[in-house]
């Protein structure tokens, strides 16, 4: 289905005038004060993860491939790869590294995830928003210091290094962004 390219977001599959199927990792629309507003588009090809960087002008047609989305529930992961089951049909399957990239410190055992699949294979993953976790390690927080601006270095429970506010102390339980591993709060439990 062909669709404008200022119209292409994170995580659309993209088919290519090579017949390939690319992955969007990035998409940045571009409005100069003079000259053509355009799009820079940073992919990965699914087939073999390379990643590349196409500008298009913001109006021209990319083919978007016609990818479903589906439900799963995250089982475990193992030297094969990730392991899905279907919520729907409870069919599992396995979804190799490379698709699910840097999100995966982030899979929790019965983590409700959306698969993008095409033809029968997984290309993508979307996990939800935000995770809590837990803080197994970081710098004792300091009397008299104030919540200010600066952020310390801490360790959470599934071994992502992230910054956290000084207050936050060992065997917190916080929420993270998934899309960036940034902190967000402390959890309310």
């Amino acid at each position: 289905m062909k669709v404008i390219a200022s119209s292409i977001r994170k995580g659309n599959i993209l088919e290519r005038d090579d017949g390939q199927l690319y992955v969007v990792l990035s998409a940045e629309s571009f409005h100069p004060g003079k000259g053509t507003p355009t799009t820079q588009i940073d992919m990965r090809r699914i087939s073999d993860g390379v990643k590349t960087t196409d500008r298009y002008k913001t109006t021209e047609q990319v083919e978007r491939a016609f990818v479903e989305d589906r439900d799963f529930s995250f089982l475990y992961k193992d030297g094969d790869g990730h392991h899905f089951m279907n919520t729907e049909n409870y069919d599992q399957i396995q979804v190799s590294e490379d698709v699910i990239g840097d999100q995966g410190v982030y899979l929790q055992e019965g983590m409700k995830v959306i698969l993008s699949m095409f033809n029968g294979v997984a290309v993508a993953i979307s996990l939800p928003a935000r995770v809590t976790l837990e803080i197994v390690e970081t710098e004792p927080a300091m009397k008299g210091q104030t919540a200010s601006s600066s952020y310390k270095p801490a360790i959470l429970s599934n071994g992502a290094r992230i910054m956290v506010p000084p207050h936050i102390a060992t065997g917190t339980r916080v929420v993270v962004q998934t899309e960036d591993g940034s902190y967000v709060e402390r959890a309310k439990d």
